[in-house]
């Protein structure tokens, strides 16, 4: 049994090995006075100095980080409201017919989503621009947060609610004194998978984007296709740091949550 444990943890290891390497190798030549990835000449800070003084780029990364933010938001209340929808529709063939089609959307090619989105905001008349990247991040992240939340409100008690209406609460006051409180976790983990796909999102974003208004993922491909620059690698490393204090900040969230419910986290 240890001997199997054993082996596991070394595959574990070996996994995240190659799963990390091309990260820490990207971050570590955006260190690199020589200016290329192929031979480390000396420390410097001159491409993150370089990276802060490109202004076009920082009103991108703030149009990015305004596009997650926002669509987070706005997906997050519509994906409570659905998965709140989906457990109380009252025939089971609707409900997962719902449920099916909320799936669907979310295996479904980002190709094809961004190019069904280019084609509809044509047809109606919306310019690309930040409309319509806020609209199509919105339209994927609502399915996200949906299968995040529904798993809460189906473990949740229904004498909970049966107890509050017994002793004279409103409709409203279920909602937001006993069923929100209660699914709050999931609430929060919808919100930041939400954050990040928009924050990650290449495919969709590049079909929906218009002249003058881009996001950083769109303009890291740009910037890939003229030439490898360190730049590039500076500006990488600061994603991948800023990812990381999200998840930090998720877990420490949870956590919280989860001693908030009496359920603790054992380390």
């Amino acid at each position: 049994m240890k001997k199997k444990s054993k082996l596991s943890s070394i595959y574990l290891v070996i996994v995240f090995l190659i799963l990390y390497a091309p990260i820490f190798y990207l971050m570590f030549y955006s260190f690199n006075s020589g200016g290329t990835m192929y031979q480390f000449e000396g420390f410097t800070l001159d491409w993150y100095r370089e990276l802060f003084d490109d202004t076009r780029l920082l009103i991108i990364v703030l149009n990015t980080v305004i596009i997650a933010l926002l669509s987070a938001v706005i997906s997050t209340i519509l994906g409570v409201a659905g998965a709140l929808a989906i457990y109380y529709a009252r025939r089971r063939r609707v409900k997962n017919t719902l449920l099916s089609l909320n799936n669907v959307l979310i295996v479904s090619p980002d190709v094809i989503i961004g190019a069904s989105f280019l084609i509809l905001f044509t047809i109606i008349g919306i310019k690309l621009g930040f409309v319509s990247v806020l609209l199509a991040h919105i339209a994927f992240s609502v399915p996200i947060v949906v299968i995040m939340v529904l798993p809460k409100i189906e473990e949740m008690s229904t004498s909970m609610i049966y107890a509050a209406l017994d002793l004279g609460a409103s409709r409203w006051d279920v909602l937001t004194k006993v069923i929100l409180p209660y699914i709050t976790p999931g609430i929060f983990a919808g919100f930041f998978m939400a954050l990040t796909y928009s924050l990650d999102d290449f495919a969709v974003t590049f079909f929906v984007t218009g002249n003058g208004f881009t996001t950083l993922s769109v303009e890291i491909y740009s910037l890939a296709r003229r030439g490898v620059s360190l730049n590039i690698n500076a500006l990488s490393t600061l994603l991948f740091v800023f990812t990381m204090i999200l998840v930090v900040g998720y877990y420490f969230v949870t956590k919280r949550n989860n001693r908030s419910n009496g359920l603790g986290v054992k380390l």
